[in-house]
């Protein structure tokens, strides 16, 4: 009796389906924004230690939300996707431009490359060589845990804008129109936080807070090696952060099958795990406290890129 005209029952048409088997992204979505709604609307009256710390944590969420929209989800039409995480909660990073050099980091046979994959944080051994040696051992503490979670952020987005810019002066029409949607999403943003009494600092402060716990996961991500299956971790970690991160911290298991959402990769993990760690030859992790311990002051390896010779 609960049929719909013609005798078609909605929830078993193809967009309800669709959407039923993305209801876990649509609740974290919701889950999102109405955090970073009550946060901001309750800054002026809280305490400043519980309310921007918690954006931080709100801030990394979206992040995680956007590399899911990236891959398809939690809807298959790009714009629609777009829409929904393209609000620049964190402002450092222009969704369009995220999108396009995160597709490019896919690239498997290319990752690591310093000039081929836009995530890397390697270098050229020649270009390393002639960097001074205080950006010697600025990129050496950024390849600590807590220096890439204390200065990556800020490292990674100056060098972000300086390849931008040079991309702007090249004509590139794409990245000017990704930076001007920022400015677009920004601007509403900015009426909303100075309405809530947000503190320009605080926000800045949880900005930067967002980005540093984002870096903890990206830490380790990839490393050089030989064959392109052996260069991404898998981090088995099933707490807190497996769920902040969207079970990214499975990266090995994404980078194989980028197309399945975030809530299917701890199973898909479990029924293979022994291919998986095989293929990424053993390159494993319990939980990010191991990551932590093993690597929380000591470099995880060279700035300068091991094989740069091979990957030529």
């Amino acid at each position: 009796m609960f049929a719909a005209a013609g005798g078609i029952r909605p929830w078993g048409s193809p967009m309800f389906i669709a959407f039923r088997a993305e209801a876990p992204t649509w609740a974290a979505l919701t889950t999102c924004y109405a955090l970073f709604g009550l946060l901001t609307l309750a800054a002026p009256g809280a305490q400043t230690w519980l309310v921007y710390p918690g954006l931080a944590l709100v801030l990394a969420f979206h992040s995680s939300l956007q590399h899911e929209a990236i891959h398809g989800h939690p809807t298959r039409w790009p714009l629609v996707n777009e829409a929904l995480v393209a609000l620049p909660l964190s402002f450092a990073y222009p969704y369009r431009r995220y999108r396009e050099t995160h597709l490019a980091h896919h690239r498997d046979a290319r990752l690591t490359d310093p000039y081929d994959d836009p995530e890397s944080w390697y270098l050229d051994p020649e270009d390393y060589e002639k960097r001074p040696a205080w950006m010697k051992a600025l990129l050496k503490a950024n390849n600590a845990a807590l220096g890439r979670m204390l200065i990556g952020p800020g490292l990674g987005f100056v060098n972000f804008v300086i390849a931008e810019a040079r991309l702007i002066r090249a004509g590139r029409r794409d990245v000017m129109l990704g930076w001007a949607l920022h400015a677009l999403g920004a601007a509403p943003l900015l009426l909303w936080l100075g309405w809530c009494g947000v503190s320009p600092l605080g926000y800045a402060l949880a900005c930067y807070g967002g980005l540093a716990l984002i870096s903890l996961r990206s830490f380790l991500e990839h490393r050089a090696e030989e064959r392109a299956s052996e260069r991404s971790a898998i981090v088995e970690d099933r707490g807190p952060l497996a769920l902040l991160y969207l079970n990214n911290n499975l990266h090995a298991v994404h980078h194989a099958h980028p197309e399945v959402s975030w809530h299917r990769l701890p199973a898909l993990y479990a029924a293979h795990r022994e291919r998986f760690r095989k293929l990424n030859g053993g390159y494993v992790f319990r939980s990010y406290a191991e990551v932590l311990s093993r690597h929380a002051l000591k470099p995880k390896e060279p700035a300068a890129h091991p094989m740069m010779d091979r990957m030529r």
